[in-house]
């Protein structure tokens, strides 16, 4: 019997919500934690969706990528 794919948690989906946006805007890891205000390996934590945001972070990174706190969370929701 074949094993079943589970799908993403929040964090993997939100970090590759981010890393699409952060590629569309062709900006880098550091240049994208620079205009956030966090370092630019908690932002690739992030990314891994190995690190769990508080909601302050969360808003850092809508403002950063451009986007409203709900289009980021849309995003997510579409990964």
């Amino acid at each position: 019997m074949a094993k079943r794919r589970s799908t993403p948690g929040i964090q993997e989906r939100f970090g590759t919500a981010v890393k699409f946006r952060r590629e569309e805007l062709e900006l880098t890891q550091e240049d994208l934690a620079d205009r956030a205000g966090i370092h630019r390996t908690y932002l690739s934590d992030v990314e891994r969706g190995t690190r769990n945001l508080s909601l302050v972070n969360i808003e850092k990174l809508a403002a950063a990528l451009s986007m409203k706190l709900s289009e980021l969370f849309v995003a997510v929701e579409r990964v």
